[in-house]
């Protein structure tokens, strides 16, 4: 035998069903703190020193790939 409820309800209609406490504006508050941290740690990278410290890596990687195929192909590497 298998018994199905649909119940629809809110989730803040939910909390207040069972108990909980109604965290939303603990969460809000939350959220904007975290906004702030992010928006002041993005202004604080520097675009350019990003590109430097990113790009040298990547090539690198791209460098080792096209080794890797050149390899796998029987051609001679440069």
């Amino acid at each position: 035998m298998k018994i199905t409820i649909d119940i629809d309800c809110t989730p803040q209609e939910a909390r207040g069903f069972f108990g909980l406490p109604d965290i939303a504006s603990m969460q809000e508050a939350l959220l904007k703190e975290a906004q702030g941290r992010m928006t002041e740690a993005l202004k604080a990278m520097d675009p350019e020193a990003m590109v430097k410290t990113w790009l040298p890596q990547t090539l690198k990687g791209f460098e080792q790939l096209q080794e890797m195929f050149l390899a796998q192909m029987g051609r001679p590497k440069k």
